[in-house]
């Protein structure tokens, strides 16, 4: 049995990033709320945070060079999510490439671990863990600021029907 294929992962998380950019653009009065984490100070911190750390991953899987944080707008809902879309596409092009040596340990700097070495399977699960991880604990602070998000994020409704 596959537990989960890269493509399942990465639809979860589309469909997680989908649901947030909708919320963020049709309620744009969260981006302004309070954040305390990772010192990001608001929603739209910790949204830009979660999508530049998802390019910045895409980009280490390919061997680009990475972008900083300040080359991606904190600025618009469309800005954040620029980053996401570029490292969603990075990813399913990794996955696509038969020749993506998914073992193969790379040596990197992180902004709160220093340097690292890990596989490539292993950021790739990293970096998308790390949006979903992240996107919780958003949910749960506009759901204290009186939003409720509309769909449920639990990957188990991504597949679950009704009898």
């Amino acid at each position: 049995m596959t537990a989960l294929t890269a493509e399942e992962l990465l639809d979860w998380l589309e469909t997680t990033s989908t649901g947030w950019r909708d919320l963020a653009t049709h309620t744009p009065g969260i981006l302004a709320f309070p954040c305390d984490v990772l010192d990001t100070h608001t929603v739209a911190g910790l949204l830009h945070h979660i999508t530049v750390v998802e390019l910045r991953y895409a980009q280490r899987i390919h061997g680009l060079t990475e972008s900083t944080y300040d080359e991606v707008s904190v600025e618009s809902v469309a800005g954040i999510y620029a980053a996401h879309d570029q490292a969603m596409k990075l990813y399913r092009e990794a996955i696509a490439d038969h020749a993506t040596a998914w073992e193969t340990p790379l040596e990197f700097t992180t902004r709160s671990a220093g340097t690292l070495l890990a596989s490539r399977r292993t950021i790739f699960v990293h970096a998308l863990m790390h949006s979903i991880r992240h996107y919780a604990q958003l949910a749960t602070l506009v759901r204290q600021h009186g939003v409720k998000p509309g769909w449920s994020m639990d990957y188990l409704f991504m597949r679950a029907t009704r009898p």
